[in-house]
């Protein structure tokens, strides 16, 4: 090329290349399997999609499954590509676990990964499997996995009061609710203590104490319940979300929960009945205390906030604060921005001049017509 040449300039076809080169893949999605217990079927039903998937053309990997012997969960893997697993020394025993960047180097459009909360041996790239899922899914590459209801962070404190054991992996919910699609793999407790009877979940040396001490049937009818919920919990935040995207005005599909908090020791009969209401619903609730601003409160009262606001903590609230000059107003606001079905206040009678003033109860129905007010007496515990 001469000095005085002009350098080649790019084609519009090179400079959309580029650009794409350049950008980040949009990030793969994550479909999950849930179940109540081990045994259910999660895994074969994701080794299922994956042959499913596999015959309508898609690149299907697996990039780990765990067959704990089950003879017909293995048969299911013959025909699936599978990428290398890792090889890990720990404690003089050699340990294989997924390989997390294999599976990205390989790059799939579906990988199947099993066991969701699974602990990767020290010396893994990342802790946790999900952790690894997530890697995955950044690089664009979409997953298949599966999970055990008990491993759900919310749900795990109460399988550990059903089954009497305590449990160590466990799943962030953010992860598990954002997940694109949940697909609970359901099967009632007498089939699947059958099956566990057949030798098809447990080896015999572990079948007997596995029945006896764990999954007996009301313990399994206790975890199917917390399945159902929490399946049905998450397809009711799909539909609100939604709806409040396309901005259909429907009412909340779900009971949300939420109470008032004050300086005032009545609040303290609001905050246990609206714990108890939430638990009863099983869904989480909120403790909101709204301040008015220009208005000083004494140390003492700020104090007694504190506590109180503390005590709704202890008692699983989820704590929002705020600032509004009208506490009704204030209240409302919330309660539609995180459409609230149930409201719970302390009950406080008028008396002498302020018996004719119109009560923060009455305000808010006539601010959210919809909503249910719980008014709590002194006398309640």
């Amino acid at each position: 090329m001469t000095a005085d040449a002009e350098p080649r300039r790019p084609t519009g076809d090179e400079m959309l290349a580029r650009i794409a080169g350049a950008e980040k893949p949009p990030r793969g999605r994550l479909r999950l399997y849930l179940g109540m217990a081990p045994g259910v079927g999660k895994t074969y039903s994701m080794l299922e999609e994956g042959h499913r998937r596999l015959e309508r053309g898609t690149d299907v990997v697996v990039g780990i499954v765990e067959t704990y012997g089950r003879a017909h969960t293995a048969a299911l893997l013959d025909g699936l590509e599978q990428t290398p697993g890792r090889q890990i020394e720990y404690r003089g025993v050699v340990v294989e676990e997924m390989d997390a960047e294999a599976v990205i180097a390989r790059h799939p459009s579906v990988a199947l990964v099993d066991e969701l909360a699974h602990t990767n041996v020290p010396g893994s790239a990342r802790q946790k499997r999900w952790q690894d899922v997530e890697a995955i899914r950044d690089a664009g590459i979409d997953v298949i996995s599966t999970c055990n209801v008990q491993h759900v962070e919310s749900v795990a404190g109460a399988v550990e009061t059903i089954l009497g054991v305590p449990v160590r992996e466990r799943v962030p919910d953010e992860l598990v609710r954002s997940a694109d699609e949940v697909e609970l793999v359901d099967m009632s407790p007498h089939a699947l203590r059958q099956r566990m009877r057949h030798g098809n979940v447990y080896p015999p040396e572990r079948m007997t104490i596995a029945l006896e001490r764990f999954f007996t049937e009301p313990n399994l009818m206790a975890l199917r319940d917390l399945s159902l919920r929490f399946v049905a919990g998450s397809v009711d935040r799909e539909l609100e979300g939604t709806v409040a995207e396309q901005g259909i005005p429907l009412p909340p599909v779900t009971d949300h929960v939420m109470a008032l908090v004050d300086e005032t020791t009545e609040c303290r009969h609001a905050l246990r009945r609206a714990a108890a209401l939430a638990s009863a619903l099983r869904v989480p609730w909120l403790a909101v205390a709204v301040a008015t601003p220009g208005v000083q409160q004494s140390r003492d009262r700020q104090l007694n906030l504190q506590s109180n606001l503390d005590y709704a903590t202890d008692l699983g609230a989820e704590i929002v604060r705020g600032e509004a000059s009208d506490l009704a107003r204030g209240l409302a606001e919330v309660i539609e921005d995180h459409r609230i079905t149930h409201i719970v206040l302390p009950h406080r009678p008028h008396h002498g001049l302020h018996f004719h003033r119109e009560s923060l109860a009455d305000r808010l129905m006539e601010l959210v017509p919809t909503l249910e007010i719980h008014l709590v007496g002194e006398g309640t515990r």
